[in-house]
């Protein structure tokens, strides 16, 4: 047997869980027990856990131009540890209706961005912090045409302030490694896109 098909069966036990808040996210704190590597059931351990829907980002890629669409918005996540809070990222939203990721990828990038895709190409889906919150995020290039992609976007309603910029995939690459890109969803998919650029390109031209 494989260690992952060893680690599969591990048990969790539930013991408790309190719901701690209640808003648009929530906050849960669980109470549980689980199987320990070496055998056995573990002590009592209470973790909090940050309730989020999950979300949907994507890198809309124009593979004529080899140029990435990305926008750039205040983020109070990034307020107290960064000089400039205002973070350059990929189009990104929540799945918090009866959608599938795929459509919240394009709605999106309709209301951020100002375009429309064709083409996803899913490149993975991950834990962006899983030792607090139970997000995962589904991670797409989305085929566009950024001949006409910029100026400002988002809804007015949710307090969007949304400035959309066209960089050539070399550009944006060169951002990412002087830290001015330093969010998760935008390094692995700038990194993605720079591994499978001409398979990528061949395959939408």
């Amino acid at each position: 047997m494989s260690e992952s098909s060893k680690t599969a069966d591990l048990k969790v036990e539930i013991v408790e869980r309190e719901a701690c808040f209640r808003g648009f996210y929530a906050l849960d704190r669980v109470h549980l027990r689980h199987e320990l590597f070496s055998g056995g059931m573990g002590p009592l351990i209470s973790r909090e856990l940050f309730v989020r829907h999950d979300a949907v980002c994507v890198l809309p890629y124009d593979p004529l131009r080899d140029a990435v669409v990305l926008i750039e918005q205040f983020r109070v996540g990034a307020l107290d540890k960064s000089a400039h809070p205002w973070l350059l990222e990929l189009v990104a939203g929540l799945i918090d209706k009866d959608e599938v990721p795929e459509e919240v990828a394009r709605r999106e990038a309709m209301e951020e961005a100002g375009l429309t895709l064709g083409e996803l190409w899913p490149v993975t889906a991950y834990y962006p912090s899983p030792g607090g919150s139970d997000e995962r995020v589904h991670l797409y290039v989305g085929r566009c045409d950024s001949s006409g992609a910029g100026g400002i976007h988002g809804l007015v309603e949710e307090g969007e302030d949304i400035r959309v910029l066209v960089l050539s995939l070399d550009e944006a690459l060169a951002a990412m490694e002087a830290g001015r890109l330093d969010n998760a969803a935008s390094i692995i998919a700038l990194q993605w896109l720079a591994l499978h650029r001409e398979r990528v390109r061949q395959t939408w031209q």
